[in-house]
């Protein structure tokens, strides 16, 4: 099988659009449709439900999508280690993280990890916390960096960097007398901003529920930057991992809450597949950290 012809068969199940895809991996749309024609042909079944406008796997394509990964991971492998044995490391490796840890603590790992290994190429995404752990076990990305999450998956590791408390944070006008000092019925009154989805989100909804008390909730928004930001506009309080707050050019624009949750630390770190530790690019990377 042609590993090339995996790799854009794989980037439009990822994509779900032909002319983005194609835009992609740097070929064109009339030759990305000839590629996903003869996979078709050539498994004597259809991969994609397709029309004008969307792309959709079939439960086939879905099938064969977790079938090509595997075969283009156990390809990389073995070329970047036979490339290793005679010219040190090439290649590529993916990186996944928010804004705020790709200009905190993954400045100066990157850094370090160029001088080892200057062969390697980076490819670097940033987003939503709350979506790297997914993006890392369904293979989007070769590497996260993410918050340890309650249960880790099993085909997972994970390797800590630092601890950051989580906070409430208010806009700086708020003034907090008359509030109690656990939610109570005169926190009716204060609007909060939220994340969608994430470790943060999950343990404040425990923390209140166990104080049996529903917040007023305004916003929910994804990504942390996105709470400061909504919070320095004095639309409500928010909580954000302190590393956040403390990166954030708008930390003076936002005050800290005079009482906090009880609420588990971020434990922040990068994750990995435990299988794509054989990558020896992958490796290279889990070890400088």
């Amino acid at each position: 099988m042609d590993i090339n012809k995996l790799k854009l068969f794989v980037a439009l199940a990822e994509s779900k659009h032909f002319n983005r895809a194609a835009e992609q991996s740097h070929v064109s749309a009339s030759k990305l449709t000839r590629v996903i024609q003869q996979l078709e042909q050539a498994l004597g079944t259809q991969l994609f439900e397709r029309d004008n406008r969307s792309v959709a796997l079939t439960k086939k394509g879905k099938e064969f999508l977790d079938h090509s990964r595997e075969l283009i991971q156990q390809w990389e492998m073995m070329y970047q280690a036979m490339q290793a044995s005679t010219e040190g490391l090439t290649g590529s490796i993916s990186i996944y993280c928010s804004v705020t840890a790709s200009y905190s603590f993954l400045y100066e790992i990157l850094r370090d990890f160029r001088g080892e290994h200057p062969g390697i190429e980076i490819t670097l995404h940033t987003g939503d916390p709350a979506a790297a752990i997914e993006r890392v076990t369904a293979g989007f990305e070769d590497v996260v960096i993410a918050a340890q999450p309650d249960k880790l998956p099993s085909s997972l590791a994970f390797k800590s960097i630092t601890e950051s408390p989580l906070i409430f944070i208010a806009p700086i006008e708020f003034v907090s007398e008359g509030v109690s000092a656990q939610p109570d019925s005169s926190w009716k009154k204060i609007p909060f901003i939220l994340s969608e989805r994430g470790i943060a989100r999950e343990r404040l909804n425990n923390w209140f529920s166990q104080l049996e008390f529903s917040p007023t909730i305004y916003a929910q928004v994804a990504g942390h930057e996105a709470i400061v930001s909504m919070v320095s506009l004095g639309f409500g309080m928010g909580l954000v991992p302190e590393i956040v707050l403390e990166n954030s050019p708008l930390a003076k624009q936002v005050q800290i809450f005079p009482f906090q949750p009880d609420l588990q630390a971020y434990d922040v770190g990068i994750c990995v597949q435990k299988k794509r530790l054989k990558n020896p690019l992958v490796n290279a990377f889990w070890e400088q950290v």
